[in-house]
């Protein structure tokens, strides 16, 4: 675990849930029409170009509220909560904290918590 980060108990990560679900469930409509209203805009345009800032400075602030929340982004919409043994891992649109994978694995690793 690196110093500074926090350790989360898996009731304390799965209290916490319903806040990064909140802020994601917010977040992931705008991000979704930026997205597209950008992708239809002329390559090039300072329209497109107005709107890929949006949109970076919209993803920004979800990661920044993960931060602040102390669970660490690990993609689009993929959270993890530190235990000290490795991670407990949420990506959205899941209603539960149910998986966990250690530290040198990823996503694609994670097994389901018993």
């Amino acid at each position: 675990m690196a110093p500074g980060s926090r350790s989360w108990t898996l009731e304390t990560a799965r209290n916490l849930l319903s806040e990064v679900r909140a802020h994601t469930a917010e977040a992931v409509p705008e991000v979704e029409r930026l997205s597209a209203e950008r992708d239809s805009a002329r390559p090039g345009s300072e329209e497109r170009a107005r709107l890929e800032a949006e949109l970076g400075t919209r993803l920004s602030r979800w990661v920044r509220a993960m931060e602040a929340l102390g669970v660490e982004v690990k993609g689009l919409w993929l959270v993890d909560f530190d235990n000290g043994l490795g991670y407990y891992c949420w990506r959205w649109p899941e209603e539960r904290l149910e998986f966990f994978h250690g530290y040198d694995e990823g996503f694609d690793s994670r097994i389901r918590i018993q």
